[in-house]
């Protein structure tokens, strides 16, 4: 009866038992493309990659930990691989993976280590786990090569089923390519591919505004998983993880290359082809030219250096520039110091410009004389206001930095002209409808402090600026109400003058565009155009140009912006020993600007003080030619001990002076 069957299923079936060994399934494997490349607005190459030869290993449905382990230690006759940092866990699984030495070691644990105490045999994770556990006690010994073979052990037995993952991509020797590729035969799964870096052609001046890209052992980000995942990504995928290289991720990481793979009935890979070879990333096509930036940062670093040499850095924390078209928004430059005040060490920062926040003083008071005209408390032709300071109960006078009584009274352009704390206090509480009597009292209406900021906002001052770079922050608002739940109006003067509410830099340099350009809020952007990839490696064709966009429209008149633009070329050209910009005066076209000067606090995070060193922080926002703007700027140096040195404003003329030469601007 037995033979009979086995004769029955060889004739009747045998054909179809034959085609089940025979059997192959197809599946499609990506894999990854070339990044985009990242350029300069005159066609510099500012972020490339540099390819390198590369191992790689692709991973069989069944293969076993027994497999890898012979693939480990043929591969590793011909290859040298960096140890990393092994666990014990790491190298017990190494070492367990060797053919019978599981086997062995279950034989010489202690029989708690197999069954449970009903004399149950325990589950085989279970049974594993005790292995291990027995192997790091009786100790662990591997060598030079046993440590390479573990790293190798490690990433090969990580990798999911059907991926391909690195095994050394730096530092590979030609004689290392030719000897494993001669016996790729006898090391299934293993080929010779190659990887890429990024490296930076023009230097690393804005290396902190373009961002980072992952490993590929460190992957998607955690926070992204399930989103990138869900569009196609795998969870090793190198991805932007920051700034430019994170915003603009869908462009730059391009198209998966696609391979079908030949999987036959014992999970093995029999054969495999190329359907699809992928489209390397877009480029972008920054508005930043690589010269002038280096030159904005070279003279910053000359600034900083200046004032460190001038003893005035205890605390600062760096200083800051940025530089756009006010007409477009497009950004010209973006630069950053980041000063260490423990060990005075500095680093490049140029992302302090979008994602830091400093009181920037009096120069917003462009902002609170327009917002003023538009509230309807002065007007172009009735401006003039006593100069007089404000003396609150158990607070030091209210003033401008020149002595009371320098000025009986003053117009908005001379206010601007002279930097008057006063004026733009008198202006808040004309807004705030103040009832006030010297050291005893001032009443305001309840709304003050939202009708300020409510302006201020139309400028950009307090709200996120829409800059296309990730992790923008805005500005910080300072409280309304004290402990006891009354209306802060010391404080809603201070914020009248700048010395109130914090700003970021790019918040300051879409307010002074506003001006600029006539009333209108400009969203800042870095990337000028998107480009495709042609097939040689070379730019292709224009996929998308950036068109300036028009946030909102402030609603002054024309007549109320002369008025404030007028105060800030007298600021620079004006007669008068409290003229504030003086050193721009020279400056051919002619430019305009205001300065700020805030007192600030330095606060250490590790060693928490009530009463903190006192500290000045100085600004600087401006425009030239003043005629027909094409270029804004918005500079601060924080936590100064002293205001002398006038940083800002030789930092500008240095700026001017470059970016005039490099358009030809006389």
């Amino acid at each position: 009866m037995l033979v009979g069957q086995l004769a029955y299923l060889q004739i009747v079936y045998g054909g179809k038992f034959q085609a089940e060994v025979n059997r192959t399934d197809k599946t499609v494997m990506t894999g990854s493309v070339p990044r985009g490349m990242i350029y300069d607005s005159k066609g510099r190459l500012l972020v490339g990659n540099s390819t390198q030869n590369a191992i790689t290993y692709t991973k069989s449905g069944s293969v076993k930990s027994t497999d890898i382990y012979q693939i480990v230690n043929r591969l590793t006759k011909y290859l040298t691989v960096e140890k990393t940092n092994l666990t014990n866990r790491d190298k017990a699984d190494y070492i367990l993976s060797a053919p019978g030495k599981s086997a062995k070691v279950i034989k010489q644990m202690p029989k708690s280590y197999r069954v449970n105490s009903s004399g149950d045999a325990l589950t085989s994770t279970k049974i594993y786990a005790n292995e291990v556990k027995y192997v790091e006690q009786q100790g662990i010994h591997l060598n030079d090569k046993d440590l390479q073979r573990a790293t190798l052990f490690k990433k090969m037995s990580s990798a999911y089923s059907l991926s391909t993952v690195f095994l050394k991509d730096k530092n590979l020797t030609a004689k290392e390519i030719a000897e494993v590729s001669e016996h790729l035969t006898e090391l299934p799964g293993i080929s010779i591919g190659s990887n890429w870096e990024r490296d930076y052609p023009q230097g690393t001046s804005i290396e902190s505004i373009i961002g980072g890209v992952s490993t590929e052992q460190q992957g998607i980000p955690d926070d992204e998983l399930n989103t990138m995942l869900a569009s196609g990504y795998s969870r090793n995928d190198r991805v932007g993880t920051s700034y430019l290289e994170k915003s603009y991720e869908s462009i730059l990481s391009g198209t998966k290359s696609k391979r079908e793979v030949q999987v036959g009935s014992n999970n093995q890979i029999k054969k495999s082809k190329v359907v699809y070879k992928g489209q390397k990333g877009g480029n972008l096509n920054l508005t930043i030219d690589s010269s002038f930036q280096k030159k904005v940062q070279d003279a910053l670093n000359t600034q900083y250096s200046a004032a460190k040499s001038a003893g005035i850095t205890q605390y600062s924390d760096g200083a800051y520039v940025v530089a756009m078209n006010p007409k477009t928004g497009a950004i010209l430059a973006m630069a950053g110091v980041h000063n260490n005040p423990k060990t005075g060490k500095t680093s490049e920062d140029a992302l302090g410009v979008i994602n830091r926040t400093f009181v920037m003083g009096s120069a917003v008071k462009g902002a609170t004389v327009l917002g003023a005209m538009m509230d309807g408390v002065i007007s172009p032709s009735n401006n003039t206001l006593a100069d007089e300071p404000i003396y609150l109960p158990g607070t030091p006078v209210k003033k401008s930095v020149y002595p009371i009584g320098t000025f009986s009274s003053l117009s908005a352009v001379q206010a601007l002209q002279f930097s008057s704390n006063e004026y733009m206090m008198a202006l808040a509480m004309k807004e705030a409808n103040a009832k006030y009597t010297a050291n005893t009292y001032i009443k305001m209406d309840s709304d003050i402090f939202s009708k300020l900021r409510g302006y201020f906002n139309q400028f950009g001052l307090g709200v996120k600026t829409g800059i296309d770079i990730s992790g923008e922050t805005k500005g910080i608002e300072g409280a309304t109400l004290n402990s006891s739940g009354e209306l802060k109006t010391g404080s809603a003067l201070d914020l009248s003058y700048g010395n109130y509410d914090a700003y970021t830099l790019i918040e300051m340099a879409q307010y002074i565009s506003t001006i600029a350009n006539g009333g209108y809020r400009m969203k800042p952007y870095i990337v000028q155009s998107i480009q495709k990839t042609k097939d040689d490696g070379t730019k292709g064709a224009l996929t998308s140009v950036t068109q300036p966009k028009v946030l909102n429209k402030v609603g002054f008149t024309n007549d109320e912006l002369d008025v404030v633009k007028r105060g800030m070329y007298a600021a620079v050209h004006g007669s008068g020993y409290w003229t504030t910009a003086t050193r721009l005066a020279n400056i051919k076209p002619a430019v305009a600007a205001k300065t700020g000067t805030a007192q600030s606090f330095y606060y250490d995070p590790d060693n928490p003080s009530s009463d903190p060193p006192e500290t000045i922080t100085t600004s600087l926002v401006s425009f030239g030619p003043y005629s027909d703007p094409n270029i804004a700027m918005a500079i601060v140096f924080p936590n100064l001990t002293s205001e002398s040195g006038s940083y800002p404003q030789l930092l500008a003329k240095q700026i001017y002076t470059d970016y005039y030469k490099m358009t030809g601007q006389k």
